[in-house]
């Protein structure tokens, strides 16, 4: 029988996935596998927060839970709190009711859903993401119709930001053009700008006229501050401009399963924010409907009770305070070593990425020799 399919081309391969098959049929007993943005315990396991065992077992116990749908926006009170969450619990732009939060499949979800926004409401289409970036954001925003640009991030040289030659490309942008920034814990690189330099890269921003685009996915992850970590989105919505924030819950909650995050877009006045809305849930109808009741539930009976929101704040720190002293002792045990070279960008970076400055020869030795794999 002749096969209607039979000229689908194979997909061309995953770095990150390649990585993880590799791992997965490496026959040693004693491996890593690094490549996973995901945080794991001593045994290599994922957490499972105590509070969101509390949380699901309140749920649980709650008779009047059911698993109807939601509403094509999500849960009312998940997006309440998730955009006080990232915006501040005194935020003018929700005083002033122009902000519009939806919820939507964890990060990549509100990414795509205000990628396809985007392409369809604002007239430059071209997006800059930093180089490098998570490699998933230029197929997410590729596939929702616009054109990904670069500007520069790293410096290999330095193992660190490339200040100057962010500022350059930014300003080199054309007026109005999109551009993406992550909030705090940059992945892939753990390189963050300092908030003097994000300041700078709010004002360039702002005098070209550009509409920045937040990936939030770390909030929490950085330093183990909520607050902390949302500064650099909050300079931009304090000077009453508009922006685009993705968020998500997989990393600071250890939801990764339940896919769950909310989109915001914050406007220059509410009736702005009614319009956008109104689109959005245009965007969404065809594309899943309606989003999933469970990671919202858990997240909402944290985010509203004080008590649960103070645990969730205590094991999050403990979570991030686990990653720097990780850093710590990997740098000390390089030292230790006297490994040649100068390390201290291992500490400098945040969150669960890392840039090490291996090169190819050095990173597959180790997997090789080590059975330590992670991306080239």
């Amino acid at each position: 029988m002749s096969s209607i399919l039979s000229n689908v081309l194979p997909a061309p391969e995953d770095p990150v996935l390649s990585v993880i098959f590799a791992c997965r049929d490496d026959p040693c007993p004693v491996k890593l596998n690094l490549s996973v943005g995901a945080y794991q315990t001593e045994e290599g396991k994922p957490l499972v927060l105590e509070v969101v065992r509390k949380a699901e077992q309140q749920l649980a116990n709650d008779l009047y839970c059911d698993k109807g749908y939601l509403p094509i926006d999500g849960l009312a009170d998940f997006n309440k709190f998730s955009a006080k969450l990232i915006l501040g619990d005194d935020s003018h732009a929700v005083k002033e009711n122009r902000v519009v939060t939806i919820q939507c499949l964890s990060g990549t979800g509100s990414l795509r859903v205000g990628a396809e926004f985007l392409a369809k409401h604002h007239q430059q289409r071209v997006i800059f993401v930093p180089n490098p970036t998570w490699g998933n954001h230029p197929f997410i925003f590729t596939l929702a119709g616009l054109s990904v640009e670069y500007f520069r991030y790293y410096d290999p040289h330095t193992r660190g930001l490339d200040f100057e030659g962010m500022l350059e490309d930014l300003g080199a942008a054309p007026s109005g053009a999109l551009v993406v920034l992550q909030a705090c814990a940059h992945n892939p690189t753990g390189i963050d700008p300092t908030l003097e330099q994000w300041e700078q890269i709010r004002q360039i921003v702002r005098s070209k006229g550009l509409l920045p685009f937040f990936d939030n996915a770390y909030q929490g992850f950085a330093s183990g501050n909520l607050d902390s970590d949302a500064q650099s989105v909050r300079m931009f919505v304090s000077d009453g401009g508009e922006c685009l924030i993705a968020q998500s819950f997989a990393k600071n909650m250890g939801l990764y399963g339940e896919r769950i995050g909310a989109l915001t877009i914050v406007c220059t006045s509410e009736d702005v924010a009614r319009k956008v809305k109104s689109q959005l849930l245009l965007v969404v109808r065809p594309m899943y409907l309606t989003p999933p009741i469970h990671g919202a539930s858990i997240v909402t009976t944290i985010l509203k009770n004080s008590d649960m929101y103070k645990d969730w704040t205590i094991e999050l720190k403990g979570m991030a305070d686990r990653i720097i002293s990780m850093r710590q002792q990997l740098h000390e045990a390089i030292q230790a070593r006297g490994t040649p070279g100068d390390w201290s960008h291992i500490i400098k970076q945040r969150g669960m990425f890392s840039f090490t400055g291996l090169n190819e020869k050095q990173v597959r030795m180790m997997a090789k020799e080590y059975h330590i794999l992670h991306d080239l």
